[in-house]
């Protein structure tokens, strides 16, 4: 028999909004997936390119970042950042061998646990329908 795929997916959570969306996701008891990983950064423009290599080359599906909606940032502008990064980030995965669909770019404020279980929910989905990393097997 073979076992089930289940995806390995990182989440970079901003502090502020997105990592509290999740605390209040856990606390209200919405479905989320139990692959994630989350790894908490004070802002989602603070996400670095390398980190997010540095996750799919330890064995990541998928990697998600999610911050604060954009003009919300606590830091003014952070979320801009990281959107302008994540685009220029999308070409830097296909370089890698990687479908840009295993990298995830999602705004969740911290009274939408709700939102931050659905995006989590269709990225596993998303993730697990495309299999494991191709990374996976050239890393091996």
């Amino acid at each position: 028999m073979q076992e089930e795929f289940t995806p390995r997916i990182v989440g970079f959570l901003c502090n502020w909004c997105s990592y509290a969306g999740a605390d209040l996701a856990g606390a209200t008891k919405q479905k989320v997936p139990a692959s994630l990983s989350v790894i908490k950064v004070m802002c989602s423009g603070r996400v670095e390119p390398v980190l997010i290599a540095t996750a799919y080359f330890r064995g990541a599906d998928g990697v998600l970042v999610a911050g604060c909606h954009p003009g919300d940032c606590h830091y003014r502008e952070g979320n801009y950042y990281a959107r302008r990064r994540f685009a220029l980030l999308e070409k830097t995965i296909e370089t890698l061998g990687l479908e840009p669909e295993r990298l995830m770019l999602a705004w969740v404020s911290a009274s939408e646990g709700q939102r931050f279980s659905e995006v989590t929910d269709q990225f596993a989905g998303r993730i697990k329908q495309m299999g494991p990393s191709p990374l996976k097997k050239a890393l091996l």
